[in-house]
């Protein structure tokens, strides 16, 4: 899992890198009278790419936003417990967003969708998208199987 986290950090920093530099041309561009055609074309899979890999390196070490008000207050077993069902209550939220996601996926599968300007096929966007969510599901699907916390 070390590797896999390592492995997503490189392909999340190089496309932060990415969409900064193609903003930071489109905006020196626009003042010196070049503009970047098709900046926001290529904005949009970088930060596609960054917020997946963020959702699965926050699922990988179980470090999503979660209020403790109440649990922190319950015995261990308890919050065992209240661990577990949040996880699967992830773990399902996961699942339908994969499943909608998928659908989509679906139904537009063949529609040629290509961006107006570059020709960016969305088609790899959604499919990017789609196996984080899996990733996601199946980490959360795992750690509640095992009962494993961090």
């Amino acid at each position: 899992m070390k590797r896999f986290s390592t492995i997503l950090t490189w392909i999340g920093g190089i496309a932060l890198l990415c969409a900064t530099a193609i903003d930071s041309l489109a905006v020196i561009g626009r003042y010196v009278g070049v503009p970047l055609r098709g900046s926001i074309e290529l904005m949009q899979p970088m930060i596609l790419v960054v917020g997946s890999v963020g959702l699965t390196l926050a699922t990988i070490v179980a470090n999503h936003a979660r209020v403790r008000l109440a649990i922190d207050k319950l015995g261990t077993g308890l919050q065992m417990i209240a661990g577990r069902f949040s996880d699967l209550a992830t773990a399902i939220f996961f699942v339908v967003l994969l499943a909608g996601s998928g659908w989509i996926s679906f139904d537009l599968m063949g529609g040629n969708e290509v961006s107006e300007l570059l020709g960016v096929p969305w088609w790899l966007m959604r499919l990017f998208a789609n196996l984080c969510l899996l990733a996601c599901a199946i980490i959360v699907a795992r750690r509640v199987i095992t009962g494993e916390r961090k």
